[in-house]
């Protein structure tokens, strides 16, 4: 897939299928947030596989959509201070994933230390976010449409208002 058709047609997901998301899959989604840049190579991460149906249901508890969680073929915590640096991680993973047409979502916390706590995380250590990934309820193609016609139907500000030359 072409990166501006991945961009433009990505759409959070939070409905997803049972079908599971094959290994090499994962494995190509957790090394894409592995690559994302950061500030000075400082990679300020580590990913938590979320595997344990006991600790997913704990978790799911802690995060403000949690059927998101509990409906997910794959949930990965990034556990990392809360800066630009993760977020580039987060949205490598998100993008990486749908080039494979793995849906998926960001998830916060409305009390991150109830999470550490549920992710069994001490000291400093706090999740920064939780992504779920699964391939749609409701099969999307991105192929579909070029990729101006999926920004043209994006619920989005339009650029006009977002961008000023000074």
């Amino acid at each position: 897939m072409d990166t501006w058709l991945a961009v433009a047609s990505k759409r959070d997901t939070r409905g997803y299928s049972t079908r599971p998301v094959p290994d090499e899959v994962e494995r190509r989604i957790l090394d894409a947030g592995r690559l994302a840049g950061s500030a000075m190579n400082r990679q300020p991460w580590r990913f938590l596989v979320v595997e344990s149906a006991e600790v997913r249901e704990r978790l799911a508890g802690s995060v403000y959509a949690p059927d998101n969680v509990r409906g997910a073929q794959l949930v990965v915590t990034i556990v990392g201070k809360g800066s630009m640096d993760v977020g580039r991680c987060a949205q490598n993973m998100m993008l990486a994933a749908w080039n494979d047409g793995v849906a998926s979502c960001p998830n916060g916390f409305p009390d991150v230390d109830a999470a550490a706590a549920v992710l069994g995380l001490e000291g400093e250590d706090r999740p920064a976010t939780v992504l779920t990934f699964g391939y749609p309820a409701k099969e999307r193609d991105p192929q579909s449409r070029p990729p101006e016609e999926w920004s043209a139907r994006a619920n989005r500000k339009p650029l006009d208002e977002l961008v000023a030359r000074i």
